[in-house]
């Protein structure tokens, strides 16, 4: 194994989609870093794992080569081509997607099981920056094993972190100017830098299996959100991948859980069962693993992102969509933020907590108005018949559905949703 080295620049906190784009782009601009993971890779993640146009638009920014790279292994990556919206009284809505990016030629999006995708991204970080089996213990003194180390617990009111980390069999410190974490919704450096403690109404928890033999998809592989009456704010999904098989699962916000004492894996099998509609398209499938769960903290409500020499990318930070679920898009974006203000950072000097909080102002810039949208048609879910009526309003007229597809690419566009005259508008039009 690698030895480690005893400080760096930059110390990124997790390898998947969030630290690994961050590494990538540091990397772009020669900055001195180091990219730890608990993990050894391929390794898998409890995930919907579908990778929407935004995946594909910072990988492109990376090197569009590496797009032309997941449309070759059809085994990992299936090309993905809209989104079909099922309303709680069973009104289908499907929507294409649309790329701005006119000289591409690629699907919009593709599936992929985070096992598959996560690998790719963590082959393309450069071998001397990456260390694997490598686990966070503690930062800045916080925890039995770092006072045993003699770690300084007033290491923050210094110019570097120290942080205690288990690597071949020893506890060995790491100092690092700056601290990135993007270890996704258990963060430590979430918690212990920057006090996060979970919201149960800014949360969802999820229940994921892999199937086979499931019916009725569509032929461009579009991904399926089922808005169940008993499960809202939350949704059923269906994500066909490649080899025959399906993302299969079901998320709901975990308020409304406790509130209604919901069970999450018998809703699942209730809807698969009885659904009509549902228990005709399983009637052949068969589960390839059991339900796993995971928790998905949204970014319904902001969160800090920064503080002094720290940053948080990704799910570490709240970034996943309240309404669609998405995260990874999100996280990816962050990490090319996260990037940028470093670079910015280390060429001015400066770690303190209001250069830093920049950082948070470009994720929010970028990403704010997406996730306040995403909390907005939550909300709507919360109220069936609306919901109902306008997926019924949108299959019913072209114009509609025409410009729901543009708003998938247009956040103006998107905006209008927040808008209660457009719903009057939507009221009195004809289909």
């Amino acid at each position: 194994m690698k030895s480690l080295p005893d400080r760096t620049d930059v110390l990124v906190v997790g390898a998947g989609p969030a630290g690994a784009t961050t590494s990538l782009f540091l990397e772009q601009k020669g900055l001195d870093h180091l990219v730890i993971d608990q993990s050894e890779f391929p390794r898998d993640k409890i995930c919907g794992d579908a990778l929407s146009g935004k995946v594909i638009d910072v990988l492109a920014r990376l090197d569009p080569q590496l797009v032309s790279e997941m449309e070759g292994l059809s085994q990992e990556f299936l090309p993905c081509y809209g989104i079909t919206f099922v309303a709680p009284n069973g009104t289908e809505l499907s929507i294409p997607f649309r790329t701005k990016v006119a000289d591409r030629l690629t699907a919009a999006g593709f599936i992929s099981p985070r096992l598959d995708f996560d690998a790719f991204l963590v082959s393309k970080i450069h071998p001397e920056r990456l260390r694997t089996s490598c686990k966070l213990v503690s930062v800045n003194g916080s925890g039995l094993a770092a006072n045993a180390l003699g770690v300084d617990s007033t290491a923050t009111k210094g110019e570097e972190h120290q942080v205690v980390v288990e690597y071949q069999g020893t506890r060995r410190t790491i100092r690092a100017r700056y601290l990135v974490g993007c270890e996704g919704e258990r963060s430590l450096v979430a918690k212990e830098l920057a006090g996060y403690v979970k919201d149960k109404n800014h949360y969802c928890a999820a229940l994921r299996a892999y199937y086979t033999g499931v019916t009725g998809c569509h032929p461009d592989n579009y991904i399926e959100l089922h808005f169940l009456k008993d499960i809202l704010p939350g949704y059923l999904w269906i994500f066909p991948m490649s080899n025959g098989r399906f993302n299969v699962g079901i998320g709901m916000a975990s308020h409304r859980i406790a509130q209604r004492k919901v069970n999450l894996k018998t809703a699942f099998e209730k809807a698969i069962s009885e659904i009509p509609a549902l228990r005709e398209r399983f009637a052949q499938a068969q589960p390839l693993t059991p339900l796993q769960g995971w928790g998905l903290p949204l970014g319904s409500k902001r969160f800090p992102l920064s503080g002094k020499g720290f940053l948080l990318v990704g799910d570490s930070g709240s970034l996943i969509d309240p309404f669609t679920g998405e995260g990874i898009g999100n996280a990816m974006k962050a990490g090319y933020h996260a990037a940028e203000h470093l670079a910015l950072s280390l060429q001015n000097g400066r770690r303190d907590a209001p250069w830093m909080l920049s950082y948070d102002q470009r994720v929010y810039r970028d990403l704010g108005g997406e996730l306040q949208i995403g909390k907005t048609l939550q909300q709507l879910t919360n109220y069936p018949r609306l919901f109902d009526f306008v997926v019924g309003k949108a299959a019913r007229n072209r114009e509609l559905r025409n410009l729901i597809s543009s708003m998938f690419d247009d956040i103006s566009l998107r905006n209008r949703l927040r808008n209660p005259f457009f719903y009057l508008r939507l009221l009195l039009s004809r289909d």
